[in-house]
């Protein structure tokens, strides 16, 4: 897998926040990522269909899904309610840019374009804008690319968490710092095959292979 880490380097240092996070930040997109993996089940990547909301209950409140409508743009289909709570109102219908400080929204529809276009995964290292009655707060935001029942790469399933007091809403985020992995077009991982008979002509594909069942309790 690829990798590519890219800094934002604010006046004279360069932050990084990847490196000191506390636990509480990374347990839930640490929770919300493993749970992709796991749907992955041997694919380039899940299905929107396949996303169940009890596979990540222990962080609901922080996950949201996304959907492309436009080159770097996308919008919140899907919200937990820590996103009401930085926001200040329900978010859902509005842009993913909606988070971001002005200086940062140029920013961040390149690593939507990226997200979709990798597809690559996102991990973002954020800082809230700071005020009166807005206290310093440290967030970590990770999104990572679905697939539609169409077969596009045009969804995505994120996860912000943040440490700090919200304070007076809403909140919005300059970007710190990225990490941006490329999905090789292998699947994750691979299951051992047995040799075919020789007569037999036609196998079936593992990426079309389907869940036999999935669950789905939101979103249209």
């Amino acid at each position: 897998m690829n990798e590519q880490r890219t800094q934002i380097q604010s006046k004279d240092n360069v932050v990084s926040l990847f490196d000191f996070q506390p636990e509480q930040i990374v347990s839930s997109t640490d929770e919300v990522e493993k749970y992709w993996n796991k749907i992955r089940n041997g694919r380039m990547l899940p299905y929107r269909s396949d996303v169940d909301p009890r596979g990540i209950e222990n962080s609901l409140e922080y996950a949201f899904i996304v959907e492309r409508i436009a080159p770097g743009l996308a919008r919140f289909r899907l919200t937990g309610s820590h996103l009401k709570d930085l926001m200040g109102m329900d978010v859902r219908g509005m842009p993913l840019t909606c988070m971001f400080t002005p200086e940062s929204r140029k920013q961040m529809t390149g690593y939507i374009e990226r997200l979709f276009d990798g597809p690559e995964t996102i991990s973002l290292s954020l800082t809230a804008e700071t005020g009166m009655r807005r206290p310093q707060i440290f967030a970590k935001m990770v999104l990572l690319p679905l697939k539609s029942d169409l077969g596009d790469v045009s969804r995505a399933l994120g996860c912000i968490v943040t440490q700090g007091k919200i304070g007076r809403s809403p909140r919005r985020f300059d970007i710190d710092f990225a990490n941006c992995k490329l999905i090789n077009s292998k699947p994750a991982c691979q299951k051992l095959v047995q040799p075919q008979p020789s007569h037999q002509t036609e196998t079936k594909k593992p990426d079309d292979i389907r869940p036999a069942l999935t669950l789905l309790t939101f979103d249209n």
